[in-house]
C-alpha cells in the first residue's frame, strides 16, 4: 500500500478552509483536476454519511468516485473513504483521505491532505497529479 501527502499553506483562516473543503457549494468550484467538471454528485463533507461525485473530461469520459464520511471533526479534520468506480460502476480498491486544518501563526491556513491505502505508486502518482490540480483551484478560490 502507498501513502500520499500534501501540504499547502492557505492566506484564509481555518474555519474558512474547513468550509471549503466540506461544503458542496464550495467543493462544486474546487473539486477534480483543470478541465474536470462535476456532472453528477451528493458532495457532502460537512456530516458523517455516503457521498459520491461523477467528472467529466471535455471529451465526455465520466469517472465516479464514491465512499464515506467517517470522521467530521470541525474546524480540524474530515476524513473519508474514497473508491474509483469501473464502467460497471462496481467499486474498486478503497483507499482513505484525511484533511487537516489548524492555524499556521501568520493568521493563514496549514493544510495537510493524506491520501493513505493507495493501491501502489502508480496509484499514488496519479492521485498526487489529481490532487495537486484540485488544490491549485482551491488555492485560487481562496484567494
Amino acid at each position: 500500500m502507498s501513502e500520499l501527502r500534501i501540504e499547502r499553506t492557505f492566506p484564509a483562516a481555518p474555519e474558512t478552509v474547513f468550509d471549503h473543503l466540506t461544503n458542496t457549494e464550495y467543493l462544486l468550484q474546487w473539486w477534480g483536476p483543470e478541465g474536470i467538471s462535476v456532472s453528477e454528485h451528493t458532495l457532502d463533507f460537512s456530516r458523517p454519511g455516503p457521498w459520491n461525485s461523477t467528472m467529466t473530461n471535455a471529451e465526455g469520459a465520466h469517472y465516479k468516485v464514491s465512499g464515506e464520511v467517517v470522521t467530521h471533526d470541525a474546524p480540524h479534520a474530515v476524513e473519508f473513504t474514497w473508491a474509483w468506480h469501473d464502467e460497471n460502476d462496481e467499486r474498486g480498491h478503497e483507499s482513505r483521505v484525511r484533511f487537516e486544518v489548524a492555524p499556521d501563526g501568520n493568521g493563514g491556513t496549514k493544510f495537510t491532505m493524506i491520501h493513505s491505502g493507495l493501491a501502489d505508486e502508480e496509484s499514488a502518482t496519479s492521485h498526487d497529479s489529481g490532487w495537486t490540480s484540485s488544490f491549485g483551484k482551491l488555492e485560487r478560490l481562496l484567494g
